[in-house]
């Protein structure tokens, strides 16, 4: 349980603020999450055979960048290059 103090002229938001910062920072949230969603642990060959897919996917997409056939993909909400 954690507790957050009001601070003299202090905004209701701000202490709001101040209490998901704490509860962020704590990890409590990540943590039920992983309970929540409970997944298998993998096996370390199957670990592996996923790194290296993941490795040649990301130098098979930046040689397509490079040759320029295939596009950065940009986020339109966030107004660039995401």
């Amino acid at each position: 349980m954690f507790e957050v103090k009001k601070k003299d002229h202090e905004s209701l938001d701000g202490l709001l603020r101040r209490f998901h910062r704490k509860v962020q920072q704590s990890g409590v949230i990540i943590q039920a999450k992983k309970v929540r969603y409970y997944e298998r642990p993998k096996s370390k060959q199957r670990q592996r055979k996923e790194a290296i897919r993941r490795t040649e996917l990301k130098q098979e997409r930046d040689t397509l960048k490079k040759l320029g056939k295939l596009e950065e993909r940009t986020h339109e909400r966030f107004g660039g290059g995401y």
